[in-house]
């Protein structure tokens, strides 16, 4: 049950400047403690703030990939039907405020910076008050502050409803702090294995955890296999909860980018056939997100409103052409599965090969780089090998040595390999003084990074 009435926050509040809110949401030394990273600091933070999250409905999306897309489409339907609604995702494509949306608009700097103000202050307390009492103090992750932040904010606009993307995981995420009243869970692949566990089942209990007593269930597409979709049953049976497990029909795949796809899906009260300008890979995120915001409204949904919320609804980083001329194409694919995801459909746009643009790849070293290269790699005619600002990227130099091996199992010359770089701006700059085409691939922070500096 919602509370009732307006939400303000319980306490006076220092507000930071907006770089000092990001520094802050950018550095997990300046709200640390010893009791490492829980799911308790986030719970005991939103109870320092009165529960902020209780003033709206939360619906939590979970899965390897497709949940970004699968969340934000949901948003759109549930604003489509009238829902005054707030989408949190992660990671932000190029500023932090993009984790933040109300109606369909990303929140103004000035809104972000007072939700991490709030939040950070409520750690604050919360840590006070631990140490006051003999215990140890929590360390806030950045995804903490952020979540607590997203929720304070949200609570002040007077949303109805938010729809939260899982950060990692489910069992220990932030979202999990709230008690979201549906759940999806797009898909299990693998990945943040030496986190989640090395095998589907292992990594599909962490996810699976988000599913409790009382909520309405949604499995996607990619929860379809044994070894996923017997947990997922296990889990719903000990829940008492009966899921509603997704599938669609491609009626007809775009031709172009930017063409249209169109699908059938059916769910518990109704058949929709929907077309929207959208890459085929997004249809079954689609239907998921139609099945899950079915399911929190409890009516079919209205079909002229269903396709204009789709088609409209932005995916950004997701085939997403960033500029023209010439012409760069962004992917955040970056594990295997959402790679071949991603090629598939390529495959629909441009079937020859050597008519394709060149890929500017690079590569987070924490991921399944190898992976990566088996997949994109053999699907571009020429490669452009670049290095990311995050202190987790790949060395350009050890990427294109994995590029250059595979390039020789394929029986390619190395001299596919145009050049590499140590930074995304010097690939991009080269590129465009050669009037050279790019489909940039392989990691999130190379397609922000990338729509950073083309977007200015």
């Amino acid at each position: 049950m919602k509370r009732q009435g307006v939400y303000s926050v319980p306490f006076e509040v220092a507000e930071l400047a907006y770089d000092d809110a990001v520094a802050i949401a950018a550095d997990t030394g300046k709200i640390s403690g010893d009791a490492g990273p829980l799911l308790e600091t986030v719970v005991d933070m939103l109870e320092e703030l009165e529960r902020p999250d209780e003033h709206f409905d939360c619906i939590q999306v979970a899965g390897t990939n497709g949940k970004t897309s699968t969340t934000r489409f949901a948003a759109a339907i549930l604003r489509g039907e009238g829902k005054r609604t707030a989408l949190y995702t992660s990671p932000q494509l190029v500023r932090y405020e993009e984790r933040m949306e109300v109606d369909g608009a990303v929140v103004k700097p000035s809104e972000f910076a007072h939700g991490v103000s709030v939040a950070a202050e409520a750690g604050r307390r919360v840590n006070a008050h631990r140490v006051a009492a003999g215990e140890p103090s929590y360390t806030i992750t950045p995804f903490d502050l952020l979540t607590v932040a997203a929720m304070v904010v949200f609570a002040e606009a007077r949303v109805d409803v938010a729809v939260l993307e899982v950060g990692l995981g489910g069992r220990w995420d932030a979202t999990s702090a709230t008690d979201p009243v549906a759940v999806a869970i797009t898909g299990i692949g693998l990945d943040h294995t030496r986190i989640l566990g090395d095998t589907l089942g292992q990594i599909a209990c962490e996810k699976a955890a988000v599913i409790k007593p009382g909520r309405f269930v949604v499995l996607g597409e990619g929860t379809h296999v044994p070894e996923v979709q017997c947990v997922m049953d296990e889990r719903c049976a000990a829940c008492g909860v009966t899921s509603w497990v997704v599938s669609h029909e491609t009626l007809r795949e775009p031709d172009r980018i930017g063409g249209v796809v169109s699908f059938r899906t059916r769910t518990s009260r109704a058949e929709y056939r929907v077309d929207m300008h959208k890459p085929a890979y997004q249809p079954q995120n689609a239907a998921c997100a139609i099945a899950l915001a079915e399911g929190y409204l409890g009516c079919a949904l209205n079909v002229g409103a269903l396709e204009r919320s789709l088609d409209s609804c932005p995916i950004p980083g997701r085939f997403d052409v960033v500029r023209t001329d010439p012409l760069v194409l962004v992917d955040a694919c970056h594990n295997p599965q959402s790679c071949e995801n991603f090629v598939r459909a390529l495959n629909e746009v441009e079937p020859c090969m050597s008519n394709r643009p060149a890929l500017l790849i690079a590569a987070l070293s924490d991921k399944d780089v190898s992976g990566i290269v088996d997949v994109l790699v053999p699907a571009f005619p020429q490669i452009v090998i670049a290095q990311t600002a995050s202190d987790r990227a790949m060395p350009a130099g050890e990427l294109a040595d994995l590029v250059r091996a595979k390039l020789g199992e394929l029986g390619r010359d190395e001299g596919d390999v145009l050049s590499v770089f140590e930074d995304v701006a010097s690939a991009l700059d080269w590129a465009t003084a050669s009037g050279l085409e790019l489909v940039a691939a392989g990691t999130i922070t190379l397609a922000g990074e990338v729509a950073g500096l083309l977007r200015r």
